[in-house]
Parts: structure tokens; sequence; C-alpha cells
């Protein structure tokens, strides 16, 4: 059965977006300036400017690039939530930078949006085990990506089914916003470490289910 992980980046102090974060205003609050030091190491990537954003050539290459590939590459589909997809259905470029089937948890009803570049968004009014279903039924052998935001990743975590969560702890400060781990059940869930890798603007975390 494929694997179903977290991949976010995270500022030291926990969050996963700066208060105030709104589309088309990024100076509200700072939330741009804030949530682009956090992301910065992702923006320099070969992989990530090549073939995700179609940037053109150029950008770093190495461990966190190569980190980067074999994230993507393992993706079979993504799970959202209304969010999330909210904010990105006005920043995405055309061809969104997913590439794979993505279920977006929602009460909207809403037919599938075919976009450029192999993704479409599905919207699942039935919850997050049905979203999380039609996952893994889209991905085959392939691993699920819960891509977020915060709240969506917090359901899953209390449903016991995420099995590695990958963190790209930036050196920022938020003081604010959406945090990672909050409204978690008690018991948590429990996770040994499997992987560090220090990069120049993040260190990358990996994190496997116990």
């Amino acid at each position: 059965m494929s694997k179903v992980f977290v991949n976010v980046g995270l500022s030291l102090d926990g969050y996963m977006a700066p208060e105030g974060m709104t589309m088309g205003k990024p100076e509200y609050k700072n939330w741009g300036a804030k949530w682009g030091a956090m992301m910065a190491w992702v923006l320099k990537q070969q992989y990530f400017r090549e073939t995700l954003l179609k940037l053109g050539p150029g950008g770093d290459t190495g461990p966190v690039n190569d980190l980067l590939r074999s994230t993507t590459e393992r993706i079979g589909a993504n799970v959202m939530g209304k969010r999330m997809f909210d904010q990105g259905e006005v920043a995405w470029p055309e061809e969104a930078p997913f590439h794979t089937p993505v279920y977006v948890l929602t009460h909207e009803k809403r037919d599938p949006w075919v976009r450029p570049g192999g993704t479409t968004f599905h919207f699942v009014n039935d919850g997050p085990e049905r979203a999380l279903e039609l996952a893994r039924e889209s991905a085959g052998s392939r691993d699920v990506r819960i891509s977020g935001g915060a709240d969506v990743i917090q359901q899953y975590l209390n449903l016991g089914v995420i099995d590695e969560l990958e963190i790209a702890l930036a050196p920022v400060f938020f003081g604010g916003g959406r945090r990672l781990f909050e409204n978690l059940r008690d018991p948590g869930p429990q996770f040994r470490i499997d992987r560090v890798l220090e990069g120049p603007d993040a260190t990358h975390l990996r994190y496997v289910r116990r």
C-alpha cells in the first residue's frame, strides 16, 4: 500500500503560514516577505525552477535539489484543504505545480477542474477519510502527500494515517499565523528521526512513524 506523508516548510517558531496571508496582498502584515524567507530554499533549486515552475534553466544542484526531486517523484496524489486551494487558485500558474490528481476537502459541490500538465482538482464533500481513499486509488503504487494547510494535516495526524513527516525547518520567526502542531489528540502520534539534511537556508528533517 502507498505511504501517506507530509512535506512542508516550517518557521523556527512552528508556523506553516504567517499571520495575514492573503494572496494579492503580500504587504499585509509583511506576510509575503516572511513566507518568502521560509521558502527561499526551494525557490533556488534547479528541479523546482526547471521542472515544477518552468522558469527556464538554472538553479542550485546538490543534495537538497536531489531530495526535492525524489520527494516530488514519489507523489501519486495530493490532498489539501479548501483554504489552501482558494489561495492557490489565484496564485498558481496555469500549469499548477502538482502534476497529479489533487483531492480538495470542501463542503462546496464543484465539478473536477482540469489543468494543463496532469493536475486535476477533485472536490470531496465526504470528509478526510473518503478523500484519502480516493487519493490512494489514484496514486496506485506511488505515495499520497497531505499538502496542507495545517488544519488538514492535523486531521490526518489525529486519524493516525500519517506514515512520514518531512519538514524543511527555516531559521525565520513569524510570531503568529497557522501553527502546524495544534489541536492534536492525546496521546499524539509517535515518530522517530529518520534523516537530517543540512542546507544553507533550511534543515530538512524526516520522521517516520514508530
